[in-house]
């Protein structure tokens, strides 16, 4: 089942441009973790902190329109290098400002990098797989799930050990920099994939098997977003776990998301997507009731590390097969997809703190266990590739 990472880790451009995602996974999972910082610094309740984290898809949003005209510009090699270098010193903004509004700003800046650095780098992996016939898009996403892993986990024990946040943010950035001149050569000489203006990859409105497409990855990536920014806050709000391991709910989940995209290139090709979808969208439901109904340390950190796995190939089953939708310019699928899977990502876990507020976290909770049982439902009525 594993046998394609050897072909994976020994391949110099693959492997380079999956540093850019496990970056990016540092980044979010050590962000992720820090949000109830955050929270507490500023005397936040759940709907206040679901407003401040707007700003994210609000960044993204106003971007995406802009990505691809960017990467046709630079070209998407460029666009990688430069995205990780921009992302990595405005991820340390946020937990460094004195000021919720320059939070803010700083939040809509990190959504602006990640759209830019996410089509940017998934562009470099369509274009190696087309190369050199190779599938190796599940493999990058697993390798961004254990960069969430361990900046989740890191962050955890600089927490414990009463680390400044800003210290260990800034660190990240400083090292992340040096990454993008290190692997430079190696993105560089990845082939350019040219696209023709007459075809450019826009955002098109969506229908057919696309919208289809895009209505499951909502579903995901809602999923996604909200076990990303509020895993943390629940293990200290509602399992009121130690400090030590209040990451430690989103690195069980990272962990068992890593392995389910490392073994997706292979599960993929085999099982075909719409069965890994619809089994993984059963074990994400069992999941987050696991955790609602046993709100303890260990049970949590189950539960969420099964909705890790449930949700694991639903993002590189999808942007894959929007990438190979029939009759649409190369690269405008996956344009819009994108579009809106970071809008579910980003602009989920707002509603989520707004219902949190309402009613309770956990029964937000329950709300994306609805929303898994739907993309079950849905990817009956699709083929994915």
């Amino acid at each position: 089942m594993f046998k394609h990472l050897s072909t994976f880790f020994f391949h110099r451009q693959s492997l380079a441009v999956a540093m850019v995602f496990t970056a990016m996974g540092i980044l979010f999972g050590s962000w992720a973790t820090l949000i109830p910082f955050v929270k507490q610094k500023y005397a936040l309740d759940d709907a206040q902190l679901g407003l401040l984290l707007l700003c994210m898809p609000l960044g993204a949003a106003g971007m995406n329109p802009f990505t691809t005209v960017l990467i046709n510009r630079f070209g998407m090699r460029n666009m990688t290098l430069a995205g990780l270098v921009f992302m990595s010193v405005i991820y340390a903004m946020p937990v460094s400002m004195d000021y919720l509004p320059l939070v803010a700003i700083s939040l809509f800046l990190v959504g602006i990098s990640i759209s830019t650095t996410n089509v940017s780098m998934n562009t470099c992996v369509t274009s190696l797989e087309h190369q050199y016939s190779i599938n190796i898009m599940s493999t990058c996403h697993g390798m961004f799930s254990a960069g969430l892993m361990f900046g989740s986990i890191l962050a955890s024990f600089t927490q414990g050990m009463k680390i400044p946040p800003a210290y260990h943010m800034w660190l990240l950035a400083i090292s992340f920099i040096f990454l993008a001149f290190f692997i430079r050569p190696t993105v560089i000489s990845i082939h350019e994939e040219k696209i023709e203006k007459s075809e450019g990859a826009k955002f098109v409105f969506p229908k057919g098997a696309l919208l289809l497409m895009i209505l499951i990855s909502l579903c995901t990536n809602i999923t996604e977003g909200t076990m990303a920014d509020w895993t943390a806050v629940y293990m200290r709000d509602v399992v009121q776990t130690p400090d030590y391991f209040i990451g430690w709910g989103l690195a069980g989940y990272s962990l068992c998301m890593s392995v389910g995209r490392f073994a997706g290139d292979a599960l993929i090709p085999r099982y075909g997507g719409n069965t890994v979808l619809r089994v993984g969208g059963i074990i994400a439901v069992s999941g987050i009731i696991l955790a609602i109904l046993l709100p303890y340390t260990i049970t949590a950190i189950i539960g969420f590390a099964l909705v890790g796995a449930g949700v694991s190939c639903g993002a590189p089953i999808l942007y894959g097969s929007s990438a190979r939708v029939p009759g649409m310019a190369k690269g405008a699928g996956l344009a819009t997809m994108n579009t809106f899977s970071m809008g579910g990502f980003l602009a989920g876990p707002v509603l989520i703190g707004f219902v949190s507020e309402s009613v309770s976290l956990p029964f937000a909770f329950g709300l994306i266990a609805t929303l898994a049982l739907v993309w079950v439902f849905l990817v009956n009525k699709v083929k994915l590739y």
